[in-house]
């Protein structure tokens, strides 16, 4: 039974030309029809699904839609074309068919296998097909839809000869916009310069695959078949080859290229990590992140018999890419900057190509090499003269068309303690870090615990824990006016850990005692950053550690005082001295480090036996180069206390005595003074904070002010901002502050007790003790140089 259209009924013999889709239903076309735009293999998702949930008695209608559910007209008719041949007995021209259609079909076969998307065929050079010799010749869709076109192209040449470079017209770029409309037609989406030429991957590197992006299917009128880099095609050539992408990493810093939807729908884990591409590098925040998301990545890969692998790609997968995977290995292999961009450049032939990349990398890494080598821009990224539209390619590597920012000019502000250190890393890698220096300090919190600082603190020397000193072992040090510092050392950086219990990466070099074993990792040291002046002018940093809890994951905080820090000028301080000399003096050139070029000296904080104590307040600290004020007084068997150590004391002069206020304005500039108690806001009713002439109380409401008592005005005074802290002190340091305040031990009274204390059997046996053991030490030396 042969059903016909409502456009019309009209019967035809066998000499007019039919498109057949199988037997049964005619379809008469009154006018011409379009193929390139009609007869299309491509078809939208949504008329997928419509095709497959028709019923067998469907019309289907290619000029005039007849789609049971469907209003889009002629221009929606992406319908799957099976079975299908085109009996032509006269040519094809531009505008169409020269006579009427008829479409002859019976119910769909909804088992029929649609043709192959255009990302999965080969590309072949397009073929001149001569219709007008044969009569007979049967031209499918896909051959149609490639002749017009070269045609398309023939034309554009044709109108628009070469007559070499045009000038860049301005434009806005829409990262979002698939299409541009100009005079009407449809402008074909833009590849980035020398992106069809550039190379897809290069060789994995540790698990790692450099790559150039993947584009989407809104590319395709631009990108021959043939040259088609998908993310489909991504995941099928690399499976081919045996390897599993789990983690893909986009560097680009736009998002016109392709939905991480395309990786995620494929279970795929998208991590986007944007980066500027001209006249930048990445940022070190973009880099920290990076090195982490691939560690963590290969961390969770280590229990499966076949790891997965990583896939990271910027616009052309060199110079970023390039940039990224050389600090992966320069913090997770023992290599130089010259030795891994070597590696990458062998993988990734020809590797970072722009001269600024590589020469951040060995600043970075306080490298300074005889020689940059940096290799010449590859023929497929150098400008070429037209694109599909007829215009001149622009490289704006995804700026979209914006300028780079200038860069700033130096900061040649003075330094100060105040100053925020470091680079940031992220979220999930600081709740790791802080896991593993609980671990290391073999200490074990509860609850709201977790964010505190654990360091050890001190607590005011006042006349009840004085005693303390005449029952323990006690050595004595200076107190700077620095700034605390934890400091993990791991084989992927340095992490400064502020009284905030945050982390921030520095990058130093820290190697181990026997210098052929490598570097330190999961170790852990104590101390406080200063800032020296240098005499003769200038300023400059000084971290000064004075205590060691952990050396490569080995806790170490049950040992005595004595034993760590002793320990922490053995293992940590000797051999990058001993490494230091090494470089300056030649005997070690490869790599040339330069230890003089790191954000911050190391050395370990001296102390002295308790009879020192004159000489320290009277010759010492004032020939300091840094701000001291006090002292403290360090149990010499004690363990590592974590948190508030009763037995860990500190002297401050009277006049310095301090306390750490949250100060807030409230109504009418009231002022609003708290402390913690318990973990929470205590408001100090009656407390009053005076500043100086200079500064507005209601501009640094909401901070940490440090202030010191004002016995003549019966008030606080602020010394400074706390930009180091977020917390108040607690209730009962005020307390004891308060107390030392009030037994006021005064410079003269403190020295006399030390030398009470010193003279006891305790101190004058340890003395002795200590006296012999440098002697017969001093006589053992003496005897080696003979």
């Amino acid at each position: 039974m042969v059903r016909r259209s409502h456009l019309a009924v009209k019967e035809r013999s066998e000499e007019n030309q039919k498109l057949r889709l199988g037997k049964g239903s005619l379809f008469f076309f009154p006018r011409p029809l379009h193929f390139p735009l009609l007869l299309s293999p491509t078809r939208t998702r949504a008329h997928k699904n419509q095709r497959r949930a028709r019923s067998a008695g469907s019309y289907i209608v290619v000029g005039s839609c007849v789609y049971p559910s469907c209003s889009g007209g002629r221009r929606c008719c992406y319908a799957s074309w099976t079975n299908l041949s085109i009996n032509a007995r006269q040519g094809v021209s531009s505008g169409g068919l020269s006579r009427d259609i008829y479409i002859e079909r019976s119910s769909m076969d909804l088992n029929a296998s649609p043709l192959p998307e255009e990302d999965d065929q080969t590309y072949e050079e397009p073929v001149d097909i001569d219709f007008g010799q044969d009569e007979d010749h049967i031209e499918s869709a896909v051959e149609i839809m490639r002749r017009e076109r070269e045609e398309r192209r023939r034309k554009l040449k044709r109108d628009q000869p070469d007559d070499g470079p045009r000038p860049r017209p301005q434009q806005i770029r829409n990262d979002h916009m698939t299409q541009r409309q100009i005079g009407g037609y449809k402008r074909v989406k833009e590849t980035p310069q020398g992106w069809l030429d550039c190379p897809a991957t290069g060789q994995p590197i540790d698990k790692i695959i450099p790559s150039k992006v993947p584009l989407d299917e809104t590319f395709n009128e631009a990108v021959p078949p043939g040259k088609r880099y998908s993310s489909k095609q991504v995941v099928n050539k690399q499976r081919k080859a045996g390897r599993d992408i789990g983690l893909v990493i986009d560097l680009t810093n736009t998002s016109r290229y392709y939905s991480p939807q395309e990786w995620t729908k494929q279970g795929t884990k998208h991590v986007k990590i944007a980066c500027r591409g001209r006249d930048a590098v990445p940022e070190n925040e973009a880099v920290n992140t990076f090195v982490y998301e691939v560690l963590a990545f290969h961390e969770r890969q280590k229990p499966s018999r076949n790891p997965k692998y990583v896939l990271v790609h910027c616009t052309h997968g060199h110079n970023r890419t390039g940039f990224m995977i050389v600090h992966y290995l320069m913090r997770t292999q023992l290599s130089s900057v010259t030795e891994a961009l070597n590696v990458f450049a062998q993988r990734r032939p020809p590797g970072i190509y722009k001269a600024d990349y590589i020469q951040a990398l060995y600043s970075f890494y306080h490298e300074i090499p005889e020689s940059i080598p940096c290799p010449p821009t590859p023929e497929w990224k150098r400008p070429s003269d037209l694109d599909l539209n007829g215009e001149a390619k622009q490289d704006d590597d995804d700026d979209n068309g914006e300028p780079a920012p200038s860069p700033e000019p130096a900061d040649d502000k003075t330094i100060t303690n105040d100053d925020v250190l470091g680079d940031a890393v992220p979220f999930d890698q600081q709740d790791i870090l802080r896991g593993i220096c609980f671990r290391l300090l073999d200490f074990v919190p509860n609850g709201r615990a977790n964010s505190q600082f654990p360091g050890s603190h001190p607590v005011s020397l006042n006349s009840e824990n004085l005693q303390l000193l005449r029952q323990r072992y006690y050595y004595a040090t200076w107190k700077a006016d620095g700034t605390r510092y934890m400091m993990l050392i791991m084989r992927d950086g340095c992490f400064l850990i502020d009284r905030n219990f945050c982390f921030r990466r520095v990058q130093m070099r820290f190697p181990i005692r026997n210098l052929t074993d490598g570097f330190h990792n999961f170790t852990l040291i104590d101390g406080e950053m200063v800032v020296d002046t240098i005499p003769g002018g200038g300023l400059k940093r000084r971290y000064l550690a004075y205590d060691l809890m952990a050396i490569n994951f080995a806790s170490k905080v049950k040992l005595p005082f004595s034993d760590r820090w002793k320990l922490l000028e053995d293992e940590i301080i000797r051999p990058r001295m001993y490494e230091r000399k090494q470089f300056e003096t030649g005997l070690k050139g490869n790599p040339s480090y330069r230890y003089d070029l790191e954000l911050f000296s190391v050395r370990r904080k001296d102390f002295w036996l308790l009879s020192t104590v004159k000489k320290l307040l009277k010759e010492f600290i004032p020939a300091l180069s840094h701000e001291s004020d006090g002292l403290i007084f360090q149990g010499w068997d004690d363990p590592y206390v974590n948190r508030t150590h009763e037995g860990l004391l500190k002297w401050k002069y009277p006049e310095m005595n301090s306390v750490d206020f949250l100060f807030e304005t409230g109504s009418e500039n009231r002022q609003l003074i708290f402390l913690y108690e318990r973990g929470k806001k205590k408001l100090m009713d009656g407390t009053r904070v005076v500043f100086s002439d200079d500064v507005d109380p209601s501009s640094i409401s909401g901070k940490i002010v440090e202030c010191s008592w004002n016995k003549q005005e019966d008030c606080w005074f602020c010394m400074r901002i706390r930009a180091d802290k977020s917390t108040p002190n607690d209730i009962n340091t005020y307390r004891k502050v308060m107390r030392s305040i009030t037994d006021n031990i005064t410079e003269d009274k403190l020295l006399g007790e030390m030398n009470e204390i010193s003279s006891l059997p305790m101190y004058a046996d340890r003395k002795a003790h200590a006296d012999r053991k440098a002697h017969a030490e001093k006589m053992a030396q003496q005897h080696r140089r003979r």
